[in-house]
């Protein structure tokens, strides 16, 4: 169970992926967000997800270099297909082009439809909020696999569905929030089952509906919960409107079909603050609000009041010192591809 400082861990995901054909640009983009998530101590959608990524390269779910195609454009909005390339790589595209529509207009939204897997949100409402616009963004899978029951169903009909939203600010760390509207990302049960580890009751139901603390049951047919324990219907009907967003509003559609390609499709906003107010008043405001809560008197069993983000930012701070933990399970995984590539010795992964 090894802990390996960012930067290598960083090189041996770009390494990897350029080995299984991505160039070297999209592998930097890649290992950049992948590393990012590992940082924040959201493992699920980190290095573990490497893997996963190259198997689809080798079936063709994933286009290393595909086409960039702006389907549809007004001066306030984008329709792009990303021929099955990189999510990263593509919404980070999309999401730049949104910003400069943003900043000349006032507002501007897109919907971007097959590409892989995008990660975890944050970077892409971050890169707004960083240029001074209120930045989101959500994601669905289309008519693919999805995990997630209705509140009060027991088989999976929709995805984990998250959504995320950036302010710009004066704060050290980023003030935004990520949430998935499950009760928990898909790939924190796939870390539970790689480190061999029980998960808390409430995550999942397996196959016959009953409440299961053991996240091998979602693969023998069971299904994650919604968001919002015994209040699910709110985490429930929030994700009914980002599968409308990122899924029906993009042309996926909807639906479960466990044989199609993972296939993210994304509803992409951003607000320039300017137009509706000085962007420096606004972000006073942010951050006076933030320490506001910050100064808020702590409850039982709680140390400090923190802001949205700001959790984030303190373990990757942390773990760029201390390095990140990877489990033998994925550590293996990257060392077979490395021996397979070739490149086991380059790496340090003998």
């Amino acid at each position: 169970m090894p802990t390996v400082m960012h930067d290598k861990l960083q090189t041996i995901e770009a390494r990897l992926l350029q080995a299984a054909g991505a160039s070297a640009k999209e592998a930097a983009i890649i290992a950049r967000h992948s590393v990012a998530a590992n940082l924040a101590g959201h493992d699920s959608h980190g290095v573990i997800q490497i893997p996963i990524y190259i198997d689809r390269i080798k079936r063709g779910h994933i286009v290393p270099g595909a086409k960039f195609e702006v389907v549809r454009e007004t001066p306030t909005t984008l329709v792009v297909d990303g021929h099955w390339g990189f999510g990263y790589v593509v919404s980070e595209r999309v999401m730049e082009m949104v910003i400069e529509k943003a900043k000349k207009q006032g507002v501007a939204a897109a919907t971007v439809y097959h590409q892989s897997h995008v990660g975890r949100l944050t970077d892409y409402p971050l890169m707004a909020s960083a240029a001074g616009l209120i930045g989101m963004m959500t994601a669905d899978s289309g008519r693919t696999a999805k995990n997630v029951a209705p509140f009060g169903g027991r088989l999976n009909r929709l995805g984990t569905n998250p959504i995320c939203i950036a302010m710009p600010s004066n704060l050290e760390a980023p003030l935004y929030i990520d949430i998935a509207t499950s009760a928990v990302a898909g790939g924190k049960i796939s870390v539970a089952v790689a480190r061999g580890q029980r998960i808390p009751e409430g995550w999942i139901i397996d196959k016959d509906g009953n409440p299961t603390t053991d996240p091998n049951d979602l693969a023998r047919g069971g299904a994650q919960l919604a968001l919002g324990g015994s209040e699910g219907h709110k985490g429930y009907g929030l994700s009914v409107m980002v599968e409308i967003l990122s899924g029906i509003l993009t042309g996926l559609g909807f639906g479960h079909d466990p044989s199609g390609k993972h296939n993210d499709g994304c509803f992409m906003a951003a607000f320039n603050v300017a137009a509706f107010r000085p962007l420096e008043d606004f972000k006073r405001e942010v951050t006076e609000f933030a320490q506001y809560l910050k100064a808020t008197p702590t409850a039982k069993g709680f140390t400090e009041v923190f802001y949205p983000g700001e959790i984030e930012y303190r373990k990757t701070q942390q773990k760029k010192k201390e390095g990140i933990f990877v489990e033998d399970a994925t550590w293996d995984k990257l060392k077979a591809l490395a021996a397979e590539y070739k490149v086991a010795a380059e790496l340090g992964l003998q």
